[in-house]
């Protein structure tokens, strides 16, 4: 029985897109919620606050860090 390499790296592949497709919805729900329920809702509050941390990390008062992430969302989605 030959197994197919590229075959399965592309099955490998699509799985871990749809994988990423469907987090990035959660984080995109999660960050909704923050900004409609505030921090305090359930699992919100952390998804919002790890962003928040890593936009301040990266840029001044994270607003270069909020362009650079579009822009790397855009390139990826092409």
């Amino acid at each position: 029985m030959k197994i197919d390499f590229f075959y399965s790296l592309n099955k490998i592949k699509s799985y871990l897109k749809q994988a990423t497709d469907v987090l990035l919805s959660v984080i995109a729900v999660a960050l909704l919620l923050g900004i409609i329920f505030g921090v305090d809702a359930p699992f919100v509050g952390i998804v919002y606050s790890n962003l928040i941390t890593i936009l301040d990390a990266i840029g001044d008062n994270g607003i270069v860090a909020l362009v650079s992430l579009i822009i790397i969302f855009l390139i990826n989605k092409k």
